[in-house]
């Protein structure tokens, strides 16, 4: 599911993926220069990994694309490699990206010495791929083919080798990043380790009820669980409404697909009291404070994407997504994936809009299905 563009026809295929792979080159150059002008460490491996680690990715896409299989990649990377260092020809018993670590680690001191001439070389490359459409990439030889898609792989090694970063643990760590954004067909949603006593958690089910009212003037919205009143009547707290006061539902979505919301906790008395540390660290005011911010953020984000109305999962904003993580990265909601998140966030905004078109409703949370279903509410009610 990583691959966006892999329904798009083969040359608008090979069009998106190239362009991404030069994208990624370009950023890695840009980071570079940024980090000299902040005078950071040109062996800072924040400056260049995470560019690395992304053209690789488009380079293992472009050369499936092109019929060109990891395997017949990395042992035209590791021939070039060779010719480059003039080494002799040898074939490993196994091609693994920590191949190109022991080669490049030999050869430390000359990459130190042309780092900046290898950058030059891996964007005259890259932008040789760019000339050519994938028509004309279909038609050359595949010795050549391989060769072409194998000197690029070759000079990422070169690169990585330069700034004193393991390829093989680059590679690793964007297999990591493409499971933590993009899961596999049917992944199983983490659930957090479940800390306090049995009458401080979550109940499995939980229908909430939310009633449009107007009195002065004024439109709020009441919440109500088994009848009762949860939480503050909420209007938009905004010159221009856009439906904000309808804005727990995303705390609810949080709790149903995460298993986390210390202000639903609140709302509903269910503070992990039994563990003091937990009590504090993780369900108090700080905790609160950052998921209403959190919340708050993506929505004003939001308003300017029609409530997400367009995005498909796996499409919303990755560095939306990581920005998140970092914001609650000493809390143990930290440890879940970032598609968890994702579902959280679009699931909640679907019911958003149903409850914003329809002025109110009752939503269901299903914590173990990870689900949130949307009734309307019953006319009674809405008297």
């Amino acid at each position: 599911m990583s691959n966006q563009f892999r329904n798009k026809p083969a040359a608008a295929h090979y069009r998106e993926l190239s362009f991404g792979f030069f994208g990624e080159v370009g950023g890695l150059l840009s980071a570079l220069k940024k980090g000299s002008r902040d005078q950071l460490t040109a062996s800072d491996p924040t400056l260049v990994a995470e560019e690395l680690g992304d053209a690789l990715w488009y380079l293992v896409n472009l050369s499936s694309l092109c019929d060109v299989s990891v395997e017949q990649l990395g042992r035209a990377a590791l021939s070039w490699l060779r010719e480059y260092f003039t080494e002799t020809a040898k074939t490993p018993p196994k091609m693994t990206f920590r191949v190109f670590d022991g080669i490049t680690s030999l050869h430390h001191d000359r990459l130190s010495r042309k780092g900046a001439q290898s950058l030059r070389e891996f964007a005259r490359s890259s932008g040789e791929l760019m000339s050519r459409s994938y028509l004309e990439m279909q038609k050359l030889p595949t010795p050549q083919r391989e060769r072409q898609l194998g000197a690029l792989l070759a000079q990422i090694a070169l690169v990585s080798g330069t700034y004193r970063l393991s390829f093989g643990e680059l590679a690793a760590q964007n297999l990591f990043k493409i499971s933590d954004r993009w899961p596999c067909t049917n992944p199983v949603a983490q659930v957090l380790e479940t800390r306090g006593e049995p009458h401080e958690q979550f109940p499995r089910s939980m229908t909430i009820t939310f009633v449009e009212r107007k009195v002065g003037g004024r439109t709020f919205v009441l919440q109500q669980m088994n009848t009762l009143n949860i939480g503050d009547p909420l209007t938009d707290n905004n010159h221009r409404p856009d439906g904000y006061r309808y804005h727990d539902i995303f705390h609810l979505a949080y709790a149903a697909h995460l298993g986390w919301s210390p202000v639903m906790r609140a709302l509903l008395k269910l503070k992990r009291k039994s563990d003091s540390k937990t009590d504090e660290n993780e369900d108090g005011a700080r905790a609160i404070i950052l998921e209403e911010g959190i919340a708050t953020w993506i929505f004003n984000h939001a308003k300017h994407h029609r409530n997400y109305a367009d995005v498909v999962e796996g499409r919303l904003e990755y560095a939306l997504l990581r920005q998140v993580r970092s914001m609650l990265s000493d809390f143990e909601v930290a440890q879940l994936p970032l598609w968890q998140w994702e579902r959280a966030i679009l699931d909640g905004f679907t019911v958003f809009r149903q409850l914003l078109a329809n002025r109110g409703g009752v939503v269901e949370a299903d914590l173990q299905k990870h689900t949130l279903t949307y009734s309307l509410l019953d006319k009674e009610i809405t008297k």
